[in-house]
């Protein structure tokens, strides 16, 4: 759910929503959904001074009702 819900949020953000992809995790820490998207998109993705992805992740936080959830954004050129 929480990859769905998520991938949603990030297209509506960028130009190239076919080459958005989220991926889960589950780690002893807790779950982790890595987000890529295409080489142009990621300045969108992360925002400026990184408020876009903060809020995503705080909107990550609030849908996952108490669990540990972490957000990370995937760049792609390396």
């Amino acid at each position: 759910m929480l990859e769905e819900a998520l991938e949603h949020l990030v297209k509506g953000i960028v130009d190239h929503d076919g080459d958005v992809v989220v991926r889960h995790k589950t780690l002893r820490r807790g779950d982790l959904l890595e987000v890529r998207v295409h080489p142009d998109d990621l300045g969108r993705v992360i925002g400026r001074s990184g408020r876009t992805a903060s809020a995503l992740r705080t909107v990550m936080s609030a849908l996952a009702g108490g669990k540990q959830v972490r957000v990370d954004i995937v760049d792609t050129d390396r």
